[in-house]
């Protein structure tokens, strides 16, 4: 129960945080986003390469979904934002 509340908590934390950043300043923070969701995607290749058993290649696969999904998003984000501050 414990953790809920950390996970809610940080949630909320991180909202107000994001929320308050300029717009100035998104680009380079989708940018370090970027390099912690490439890291992720890494961490969970080599666990769904493994072989570590049935339960972690199975979740190790999702995770690579999910972060190559969060990479791949991330960076179209970041070019669509960067073409905002393109001169016509």
């Amino acid at each position: 129960m414990d953790t809920l509340y950390i996970f809610i908590l940080s949630a909320f934390v991180g909202w107000l945080v994001i929320g308050r950043v300029p717009a100035l300043l998104h680009t380079p923070l989708m940018a370090a986003t970027n390099a912690i969701s490439g890291i992720s995607l890494v961490g969970s290749i080599l666990l769904a390469g493994g072989d570590h058993g049935t339960v972690p290649t199975i979740l190790g696969t999702v995770a690579v979904a999910a972060a190559s999904i969060n990479v791949i998003g991330g960076f179209l984000i970041t070019d669509r934002m960067l073409k905002m501050f393109r001169k016509p």
